[in-house]
């Protein structure tokens, strides 16, 4: 494998070329950047690099205040072809049904989600292909609550290898899942972001892509 991209994600100025779509705020925390919401609304932080479709995507994750929920899309891109940003596409303010019912393409894995009552009393990463919202894969969450985590990073890991997916976190397996296209047309090359649901407040770090 090759090295795509690293960010250290070691402050607010690692993530200055990011595009930012809804009120998020970052701050210094040591060596990671806290990310969380400025007002009560969500949002979305893109990285300014496309990848194809055959990546290995690592970071660190900790989360610091709840509720809320974190996800990653991935594979990123315009539903009819072409960028997330390019002129004619719908204007992408941080609400989710922007993302997982409109006019882009993408997978994304929720991997934090504390933010509604039956998602805290029976924890799961989820796994969504959009558009469409749907829900393709799932499995355990082994992250703790914020009390238990202790400000403690964990280390996420998801491959994306064509039609294949497979995530895990600290190397324990969590889930994999095969593109049978029966829920529309493979996701393929794009952006990946990052995404909270406040008033989730958490920490990052050690960004790498990978080519498989």
């Amino acid at each position: 494998m090759s090295l795509l991209y690293r960010n250290p994600l070691a402050g607010p100025a690692d993530i200055v070329d990011w595009i930012a779509e809804g009120p998020v705020t970052a701050a210094d925390d040591g060596d990671a950047v806290t990310l969380s919401s400025s007002t009560d609304a969500h949002w979305t932080l893109w990285c300014p690099e496309e990848f194809g479709d055959r990546i290995r995507i690592t970071w660190e994750f900790s989360p610091r205040g709840e509720p809320g929920l974190a996800m990653l899309f991935f594979g990123a891109a315009a539903a009819a072809g072409g960028g997330i940003f390019d002129d004619g596409l719908a204007a992408r303010t941080g609400a989710y049904p922007q993302y997982h019912s409109g006019d882009i393409r993408t997978l994304h894995v929720s991997y934090f989600r504390r933010k509604w009552e039956d998602e805290r009393a029976f924890h799961t990463t989820n796994l969504r292909k959009s558009p469409g919202f749907h829900l393709v894969a799932q499995g355990a969450d082994p992250l703790p609550s914020v009390a238990d985590a202790r400000g403690d990073f964990y280390r996420l890991e998801l491959v994306h290898d064509a039609g294949h997916v497979a995530f895990s976190i600290d190397d324990l397996p969590l889930f994999t899942w095969r593109d049978d296209e029966t829920t529309g047309p493979r996701v393929g090359a794009g952006r990946i972001g990052f995404r909270q649901m406040a008033p989730l407040v958490a920490a990052y770090r050690n960004l790498e892509v990978h080519r498989l």
